[in-house]
């Protein structure tokens, strides 16, 4: 649901793009449209779960995106990961993020934690609330496909939005994916270095996913900031999980939508714009949960099918 110039965020002023937006204090909506396309954010801990929905309101297939090309997009049926650390400034780490991205993400493809994205689908009718047929969210294994350290120069000290679109377009050709076609089913990951987040990073919002239009077709990216930065406002010790538990708990909510919600607003959400990974945006069950060879810090997940249909925040499906 299209909802132009609303945030879910605190009352403060936002600049993405070109745009200087003021941010109401409401916790209703989590997303916004200006610029060109939607972005959705996911909260501060201090918001708790999502309130818009109430935990009451399945989600919906909005009826997909089309791509010029191959098709309508809603979900992505068969997930890859690029993950780019963006600038020179990358040469500090000091929590150590760099690592526990690329370990979360070559291994949470498969996980039962994130198989219960598989139950929302594309190619069916708008307003689908159960699939019983079309193309459905994939949980394969060896979802990353990709890290790459662009730092041949500084990324923008407060990269806007449009910079974080050029960011993923430019990491779409430096990993050849230069077609619609290439790009139906990718998720491109921006991480910004410590100390180089993006304007409301820790004050307003602790990620956000969007997508951009390019020559290579639409491309869906998340602007993920370097989360230890913004401490307990992202996660640090979070339900007692760790000072580094905002890592992977704000990637992976990001990750999940993506999948079920690739191209804003595409996909599945409820009826006051949250998606998945929303609906359970800082629950109480938040947990280690172990995927592959390792355990990390993570949210539940809003299955539809939970409750005998009502719906619930998951740990597994």
């Amino acid at each position: 649901m299209n909802r132009p110039n609303r945030f879910a965020l605190l009352g403060a002023t936002v600049a993405l793009g070109a745009l200087s937006l003021a941010v109401p204090v409401t916790a209703s909506a989590h997303l916004s449209t200006h610029g060109h396309r939607t972005v959705h954010y996911m909260p501060l801990t201090r918001h708790g779960a999502y309130k818009g929905s109430r935990g009451t309101s399945n989600l919906n297939y909005h009826g997909g995106v089309s791509d010029g090309a191959s098709g309508t997009i809603g979900v992505e049926t068969a997930p890859k990961v690029y993950l780019v650390f963006w600038g020179s400034q990358w040469s500090s780490d000091p929590s150590g993020e760099a690592a526990t991205l690329q370990s979360f993400y070559s291994n949470v493809g498969g996980s039962s934690w994130n198989n219960s994205v598989t139950q929302y689908c594309q190619g069916v009718a708008r307003g689908t609330i159960t699939c019983k047929s079309g193309q459905a969210a994939g949980n394969p294994t060896g979802v990353l496909a990709g890290s790459w350290y662009d730092n041949a120069a500084a990324a923008p000290g407060r990269p806007t939005q449009s910079q974080l679109a050029a960011e993923a377009v430019n990491a779409a050709s430096h990993y050849g994916n230069t077609s619609v076609a290439a790009n139906a089913s990718i998720q491109y990951v921006i991480a910004t270095s410590t100390g180089n987040s993006s304007q409301g990073f820790g004050t307003s919002y602790c990620a956000w996913h969007s997508s951009t239009s390019s020559s290579y077709g639409n491309i869906a990216y998340t602007n993920l900031p370097y989360i230890t930065d913004a401490g307990a406002s992202c996660g640090a010790n979070f339900n007692g999980l760790g000072a580094n538990a905002g890592i992977t708990i704000v990637g992976g909510h990001e990750f999940a939508e993506t999948e079920t919600d690739q191209f804003p607003n595409g996909g599945w959400l409820d009826g006051s714009g949250a998606e998945n990974g929303d609906k359970c945006a800082w629950n109480a069950a938040s947990t280690n949960v172990t995927m592959g060879s390792a355990s990390f810090p993570v949210q539940p997940l809003w299955s539809n099918a939970a409750n005998g249909g009502a719906g619930g925040c998951v740990l597994s499906y």
